[in-house]
């Protein structure tokens, strides 16, 4: 009510917080949206209960009150597909990070680096989406090959305990080199980017991927999904199929120079022969 009564006709209102205004006003309203789970039916389930009751209380109010809003911010051509698709409304992309200065697609990242300080880095908080479980999965067919790289994660303990406790035991049991920040300050984030071998981004869907872009600007090389949201902002190194840990450790192989070893294909007679062999066991 008190929006409705301050803004008048020839106003622009920019909401910040992904939720459209309860009351149609008499100005422009301009939403900015970055929360996917919003305009598409994507599944909740990995949330705690209350998470779930949160979400599900926020897509009532946006489907209710969307119709308040005059134009839809967002920053990726993805994200823009995702609102004309699912909204049918006007949409305009506008990218922004705090300090877009040495942002590039590309780099010339070298194969075969010498791992060097926190090893691979995944900025994420641990909601489902961020994809943590099948990233820790492929650590751990790594180290199934004798092969275990340094992964440095950022999950915070208090807001995501089963995540972090399962993570401690694949960690115990394996012997992974994993290690957890928690929550870190802006200047750490900084730090630990330029101390890092490379970005590892395994999530399955994202608005924008804000440490995408912050990586490239420390010269970061980049292990990423094979994702449209990805390729809006660089183009990776590596990609991988964010739903196969196997996809996921044979990316980190061949950034790391490790070679896959080659299928063992038979020419006709030495399969009869094999299946003989079989056969006689």
């Amino acid at each position: 009510m008190v929006l409705r009564k301050w803004t008048g006709i020839g106003d622009s209102l920019l909401c910040f917080g992904n939720l459209p205004p309860i009351f149609k006003l008499r100005g422009k309203t301009l939403l900015f949206l970055q929360n996917r789970y919003l305009v598409e039916p994507k599944t909740l389930k990995g949330f705690p209960f209350f998470q779930r009751l949160r979400i599900t209380l926020e897509r009532l109010w946006f489907r209710w009150a969307k119709g308040n809003v005059t134009r839809f911010i967002v920053q990726t051509p993805s994200m823009q597909r995702t609102v004309e698709r699912n909204l049918r409304m006007p949409c305009t992309i506008l990218p922004f990070s705090k300090e877009p200065k040495g942002y590039t697609r590309a780099i010339d990242a070298l194969h075969g680096r010498t791992q060097t300080g926190h090893g691979f880095f995944y900025v994420a908080s641990g909601e489902p989406h961020k994809n943590h479980r099948n990233l820790v999965e492929a650590w751990t067919l790594l180290a199934g090959e004798g092969i275990r790289p340094a992964l440095c994660l950022t999950l915070d303990k208090d807001r995501f305990p089963d995540l972090c406790d399962w993570i401690e035991d694949k960690v115990k049991e394996m012997g992974l080199n994993v290690t957890n920040l928690g929550s870190i300050s802006l200047e750490d984030l900084e730090r630990v980017y330029k101390e890092s071998l490379a970005l590892i981004y395994p999530s399955d869907f994202e608005s924008l991927g804000l440490p995408l872009i912050e990586a490239r600007c420390a010269g970061l090389p980049i292990l990423a999904a094979e994702r449209d949201y990805v390729r809006d902002a660089v183009d990776p190194e590596e990609t991988f199929d964010p739903n196969s840990p196997v996809s996921i450790a044979r990316a980190v192989k061949r950034f790391l120079g490790i070679p896959e070893k080659p299928l063992p294909v038979m020419d006709p007679r030495e399969y009869l022969s094999k299946i003989c062999e079989i056969a006689r066991q």
